[in-house]
Parts: structure tokens; sequence; C-alpha cells
């Protein structure tokens, strides 16, 4: 059944119907989305019915009220002049149920969106969907060294980049430096044929995926030529001063101690630091301590260093990922 296919009795309706109305066309067309599927969407995760009357939406079910929240925060990001896709109506039903979680409340979404925390790229204009990473995108303006920790999905990387294009586009700083640990996820890949940017780089297409995403790729290729931009192993790093730079290391977990010390020790004038990770996924060899572990403990507290932490509740990909995330951690909770 698709929503045009809805119909309401009256009679039935009156008393669990909440009735929205809409004054601008256009926008309650791109709130609607591409044959009602937005409508369709908020259906089946609040498990509502949504007709469309002219310029009204008439909402029915137990979550009626609810689902009038999620639709009005949405239609006043479209008068803000910012998109709506699938992630974002995911969001904002999540954002409404999560007191416990980020400390927003029913309500309080609008009032988010309206505040703002937009990061400026050459493409695009990214907004942190929750609360936790809106703390976090805060804290990577404002401190030299930040931590982003949490399960995968969770946006820590892909928004410390963000952070990073937006910073060297308005000359913060002169070069972005993205380094992975070029640990191996349980595969053996050292057999490959090439030379070592042919054996590195599949550790590293996560960070081009991201800078793709942030800067026309010519620009991109252009930059990393003049090496504006460097895209490298944590080995890589040791030796070097990193100034007037901005500065991550993803993948974090995957760093040893010994690592975790040498990369922290190259911040340089003018430079800003992002380190972020996984602790669930650690692929080091059994019996080797994960760098980022002894960092949460060694230097948490210390001045110009921030900690942000994330949930399953923060994840932005498929919404499947949050449950799959949270199941794992219920199984490890009970063992």
């Amino acid at each position: 059944m698709t929503i045009s296919d809805l119909t309401v009795d009256p009679t039935d309706a009156v008393s669990s119907e909440t009735l929205l109305e809409f004054p601008d066309n256009r926008l309650l067309i791109d709130l609607c989305g591409e044959f009602d599927r937005n409508l369709a969407q908020i259906e089946q995760v609040l498990g509502v019915q949504i007709v469309r009357r002219g310029n009204q939406l008439a909402v029915m079910g137990e979550a009626a009220e609810k689902a009038a929240e999620v639709l009005e925060a949405l239609y006043v990001r479209l008068e803000g002049g910012r998109s709506v896709e699938m992630a974002d109506i995911e969001a904002e039903i999540r954002m409404g149920r999560s007191a416990d979680d980020t400390g927003t409340r029913d309500g309080d979404q609008i009032e988010m969106f309206n505040a703002g925390v937009e990061i400026k790229t050459r493409k695009k204009t990214v907004e942190p969907r929750t609360q936790a990473q809106k703390d976090y995108v805060a804290s990577l303006f404002k401190n030299e060294l930040a931590f982003g920790i949490g399960p995968a999905g969770t946006g820590k990387t892909y928004l410390a980049v963000a952070v990073g294009v937006s910073l060297f586009i308005t000359g913060k700083v002169d070069k972005i430096i993205l380094s992975r640990p070029a640990v191996e996820a349980g595969e053996r890949l050292g057999f490959l044929p090439g030379d070592m940017k042919d054996k590195v780089d599949p550790y590293m297409q996560p960070l081009y995926d991201a800078l793709n995403d942030f800067l026309p790729g010519k620009q991109t290729a252009k930059l990393i030529e003049e090496k504006r931009i460097e895209i490298a192993p944590l080995a890589f790093m040791r030796g070097r001063t990193l100034s007037n730079a901005f500065v991550v290391l993803d993948e974090a977990q995957n760093a040893t101690t010994m690592q975790m010390k040498m990369f922290l020790t190259r911040l340089g004038q003018g430079s800003r630091m992002v380190v972020t990770g996984d602790r669930s996924q650690v692929d080091l060899p059994r019996g080797v301590q994960s760098g980022l572990r002894d960092a949460e403990t060694l230097i948490k507290g210390v001045k110009g260093v921030s900690f942000s932490y994330f949930t399953a509740k923060d994840v932005v990909r498929h919404p499947l990922v949050a449950r799959i995330i949270e199941a794992y951690e219920a199984a490890e909770a009970k063992s």
C-alpha cells in the first residue's frame, strides 16, 4: 500500500488525527519526497498513516504527535535552505527519542537545527545530525587535540575531515594530513602486486572517499600532488614536526602505544590534531596494547585536549547498522 492509496474514515480518524498545514507548496513537495518516499519512511518507523490533502498533511496513529513534530522540524529545515534526505529523517526521529542518550528533549530538534552547526566545504555544507556530533564538531574547532571515540558509522572521521577542509579553504591551516595505521583487518594483503603506494592506498581509501565528498576531484588531485594534502600510513609520520596543519589519525585503536606517543608528539605550531577510533574493532596482534586505550588513560584531563564519545544512537549510516552495533554490545555485556 502506498500513501496515495490511503483513505481516512472521518468518523474513526477525528480523535486520533493531527492536521498540519504548510504554506509553501514547493517546500511541501520536497518534504514529501519523490513518490512520497519521505512520508513513507516516517510511516514505517513510527507506525502512523500520513495523507496529503492539498497543502495539508493529516497524520493518524498513536505516534501522530511525534510524527507531526518530525514533519514540522523537517519543514523548518527546508525553509532554511537545507535539503531533506533519508538520513536526515532518521536522525530527526532518533533525536526526538534521545533524552537519555544525547541530552535533547522531544521538540528540541527544531531549536538545534535553527542554532545550526554547519561546516562549509567546496562541494557541500555538512551538518552534525545528533547532539554528540554537534558537541564533537565544536570541540574540533576549540581544541588543539581532540579525540573522537565510538562505533563505526557515527561520523567521527567524516566530520573531522570536513572540519579540516573548512579550515584549509579559509586559510586557517596550510595543509591537511590524514593518516591511518596500516594494519590488516584479519587479512594478509602484503602479497598484492605493485609499489608501496599501490599496497598502502587500500588502507587509505576511506580517507580519499571523505575528501572527495568535500572537494572537487581535480582540486583534490592537484592538492595531493602539491603535498598540501597528504594521505599516508602512520609509520610515515615518524621524525616529522607537523606545523600549520590539520592532522587526522583515523582507526587509532590499531596504533600501538609507541606509535600513539610518536604521533601525538608531532604536533607543531598552528596545528590541530584529531584522533578517531573504535575500541571494539582492534586488529592488533594478540597481547599488543592499543595506543588509543593508553592515551585515554594518560592524557584525559590535560588542558587543550578533548574527548568526545559516541554510541549506537549516533550512527548516521543505515539504521540497521545501529541495531547491529547494539546487538554486539549486548552480547559483550553478557560475556
